[in-house]
C-alpha cells in the first residue's frame, strides 16, 4: 500500500533523460517506484496531460531574516522550489554580538533592499553563534527545506568589532578566530561560506561592506576551515573591480582562485553575468574557470536565466523621476495623491523640464550606477519596457518605451512619465541592467549551456522593492524549455552559421529541469533529492506545462512593520510535494509544513 501514486504523467526525471510517460509511487516520504506502477495507494492523482518532475533546489536566496517569521518562504515555494540555500553574497544575521543586531540589519537593508524596519521587527534574535542561529530557525516549521551558508560580513564584524570596515586589514589572530568560527558552523551542519566583493553593495548608510576589500591572506585563512571535511561550498560575488578598469580582472580572479585552493578541494561558485561596460567579461570568467579546472580547482559560474535588472514604478524602490526636484517634493505622499498631482498639467510640464539631482552617495545605499543611468534617461529608455499583465522577459527593442516615443513622435521622457501613471500608478517598467547588452538573451543561452554553468542568482527574498527573480525556476521552464524560438526575422542568410541560429533557440526541457534539480542539489551536497528515482526524497512538482505562465508582479504590504515587497505568482502548477507531503495545489499553498533545516556533514 503506497501513500501516494501519481499516474499517467509525462516524467521529466531530472537525470537529463528524455521525458516519458509513467507513474510515481511514494511511501514514507520517499519515491519507491517509478515507471509502470502496480498496487494500491491511499491516494491516487491522475496526472495525464501534465508533467511530473523533481522539486527545484535554489542555490542563491536571501531568506536569512524572512525564515525567522515566514513559514511559507514565499515566493520560492510558489515556483516549484522545495529546497533553498540562504546566506548568499556574504550577508546574513549570524554570528552576532548581543547589542550589535542593528548593524547587521543595516547591512542587509543596504545590500539586499530589504526594509530595515521589517527586519528589526520580524527577526526574534536571541542567538549569538552561527550554530545558535541554526538551532533557532530549525525550531520553526516551514513549507520547504532550507540550508544556510556562513556569511563573511557578520563573521568579520563579530571578530573585529569596530575594526570591521572595508579599509581595515584583519590581523593574523582575527583570521585564526574567523576560521575557528567557520569550522564550528560547518561542523554544526552549515552548507558553506559566502563572501561579497562588489562595489555596488553598500550598507544602508552608503558605506562599503566590511568584507568587500579583504586580501587573499584573509580569504585563504578563513577558507582553510574546510580542510578535512567532506562537505561545504563557497559562494562569491565580485564585479572584478569594474570601476577600476578591465586590467584588474586577472588580479581579482587570482584572489578567488587562492580562496578556492585554500579549501582543500571544495567547490566555489562565482556570480556571473553580462555587464554593459565589458559585454564579453563573462566569457573571461568562464575561461579562467576552465583553466582553474586543469589545476584541480572546482570553480563554477553561477548564472541567471534572464536579464538581471530592476522593476521601476511609483511603488517600487526606484523609478526614473525619483531624483527630479518636483517629484522629491511630493515623494512622501500616498500613491493615489502622488498620481493625482503628477497628472496635473502644470506639475507634469515642470517635472518634464527638469533634470535629476544626485541620488547616490551621501549616506544612501543607492549605487553610483543609478546616477549614471538617470543622467542618460532618454537613451536608457531604449532598455525600458512596460511590463504589462503577462510579463515578457525577452522583449523586442521595437517594444521599448524609446521605440514607442519614436512611433508616437513624443519626447521620450513624456512617454516614460505617462507609463508610470498607468494602472493608477501601479504600473511597473522592466529595466534589465545585466545580461541584455545585445537586446536579447542569446548570451544567457550561451552561459546556460556551458559545462561549468550553475543555475542560480534568483536572489529570492532580497531586493524586494526592485525585483522578483524568485520566479526564475518557472521562467527557465516556460521560456527556455518551451517557448523560445529563433527570433531573427526573415530568411536565413547564406552568411549565417548554424551556430548563430542555434544560439537563438531554447533548450531541451529535460536539461532545464536537470539544471535546477539534480545539478543544484549535487553541487550543494545533497544526494537524496533532485531526481525521480527510487530511494530519493519525494520532493516533486506536477505541472501543466502548456498552461505554465508568470503572473504580473504586484506590490504587497505583508512584511513586518508594514513593509512592502513584490510578489509574483504563476499559473500551471498543479501540485508541489515536499518529503511526500503536498504543500501546494493550483498555485496556492495549503498550510502544510513538512520543511526543515537541512544540516550537512552528518550533523543532527
Amino acid at each position: 500500500m503506497y501513500d501516494l501514486k501519481i499516474t499517467g504523467g509525462t516524467l521529466v526525471d531530472g537525470t537529463g533523460s528524455a521525458p516519458y510517460t509513467g507513474d510515481v509511487a511514494i511511501a514514507d516520504g520517499r519515491i519507491v517506484a517509478v515507471g509502470t506502477v502496480d498496487g494500491l495507494a491511499r491516494r491516487t492523482i491522475d496526472a495525464a496531460g501534465a508533467h511530473i518532475m523533481p522539486g527545484f533546489v535554489d542555490l542563491h536566496t536571501h531568506y536569512d531574516g524572512q525564515v525567522t517569521w515566514d513559514e511559507e518562504l514565499t515566493p520560492s515555494s510558489l515556483h516549484g522550489v522545495t529546497t533553498c540555500v540562504m546566506g548568499s553574497c556574504g550577508v546574513g544575521f549570524a554570528p552576532v554580538r548581543p547589542g550589535r543586531e542593528a548593524a547587521l540589519v543595516e547591512l542587509m537593508e543596504g545590500v539586499e533592499d530589504i526594509p530595515g524596519a521589517a527586519l528589526a521587527e520580524g527577526i526574534p534574535w536571541g542567538w549569538e553563534s552561527f550554530a545558535d542561529y541554526m538551532d533557532a530557525i530549525a525550531r520553526m516549521p516551514h513549507a520547504i527545506d532550507f540550508l544556510v551558508q556562513v556569511p563573511h560580513d557578520p563573521l568579520r564584524m563579530y571578530v573585529m568589532g569596530e575594526r570591521a570596515v572595508a579599509s581595515e586589514l584583519a590581523t593574523d589572530d582575527d583570521v585564526v578566530e574567523m576560521r575557528r568560527l567557520l569550522r564550528a558552523a560547518l561542523e554544526a551542519g552549515a552548507a558553506g561560506f559566502s563572501t561579497g566583493r562588489s562595489d555596488n553593495h553598500r550598507t544602508a548608510r552608503g558605506a562599503a561592506t566590511p568584507a568587500s576589500e579583504v586580501d587573499g591572506r584573509e580569504l585563504a585563512g578563513i577558507a582553510a576551515a574546510f580542510r578535512g571535511l567532506g562537505h561545504g561550498v563557497v559562494q562569491a560575488v565580485s564585479d572584478f573591480d569594474m570601476m577600476q578598469g578591465p586590467e584588474r580582472f586577472d588580479a581579482e580572479f587570482d584572489l578567488l582562485e587562492q580562496l578556492a585552493a585554500a579549501t582543500g578541494g571544495r567547490p566555489l561558485s562565482i556570480s556571473t553575468m553580462q555587464r554593459d561596460h565589458e559585454p564579453g567579461q563573462w566569457r573571461r570568467i568562464f575561461s579562467r574557470a576552465e583553466k582553474a579546472a586543469t589545476s584541480g580547482l572546482d570553480i563554477r559560474c553561477q548564472v541567471g536565466a534572464r536579464g538581471i535588472g530592476v522593476l521601476l514604478g511609483l511603488e517600487a524602490t526606484f523609478h526614473p523621476f525619483m531624483g527630479f526636484p518636483s517629484y522629491k517634493a511630493i515623494a512622501g505622499l500616498p500613491l493615489a495623491e502622488r498620481v493625482a498631482r503628477m497628472r496635473n498639467p502644470e506639475l507634469r510640464a515642470r517635472m518634464l523640464a527638469e533634470t535629476s539631482e544626485k541620488v547616490a552617495g551621501d549616506g544612501t545605499p543607492i549605487p553610483p550606477l543609478a546616477d549614471i543611468l538617470l543622467a542618460k534617461l532618454p537613451m536608457v529608455a531604449m532598455r525600458m519596457w512596460a511590463l504589462g499583465e503577462r510579463p515578457v522577459y525577452e522583449p523586442s527593442p521595437m517594444d521599448s518605451l524609446a521605440a514607442r516615443a519614436s512611433r508616437e513622435r513624443k519626447p521620450v521622457l513624456e512617454v516614460v512619465y505617462d507609463a508610470l501613471l498607468e494602472e493608477d500608478g501601479h504600473a511597473l517598467l522592466y529595466f534589465p541592467i545585466y545580461n541584455y547588452s545585445h537586446m536579447n538573451l542569446d548570451a544567457v543561452r550561451e552561459m546556460l549551456t556551458h559545462p561549468l554553468a550553475l543555475m542560480g542568482l534568483s536572489d529570492a527574498g532580497a531586493h524586494v522593492g526592485t525585483v522578483c527573480d524568485a520566479s526564475m525556476p518557472t521562467f527557465l521552464m516556460m521560456h527556455w524549455g518551451r517557448d523560445r524560438k529563433v527570433r531573427r526575422a526573415g530568411p536565413r542568410s547564406t552568411a549565417e552559421s548554424g551556430a548563430e541560429v542555434d544560439a537563438a533557440r531554447g533548450l531541451p526541457l529535460e536539461r532545464v529541469v536537470q539544471m535546477q534539480a539534480r545539478d543544484t542539489a549535487r553541487f550543494i551536497g545533497l544526494r537524496d533529492r533532485g531526481t525521480l528515482e527510487v530511494g530519493m526524497r519525494a520532493d516533486l512538482n506536477i505541472i501543466e506545462l502548456a498552461k505554465l505562465s508568470l503572473q504580473r508582479p504586484v506590490m504587497r504590504r505583508d512584511l513586518p512593520a508594514g513593509g512592502k515587497r513584490l510578489l509574483q505568482g504563476a499559473d500551471g502548477y498543479v501540485a508541489t510535494f515536499v518529503g511526500g507531503e503536498q504543500i501546494a495545489a493550483a498555485g496556492a499553498l495549503n498550510g502544510a509544513r513538512p520543511g526543515h533545516l537541512v544540516r550537512l556533514g552528518g550533523a543532527s
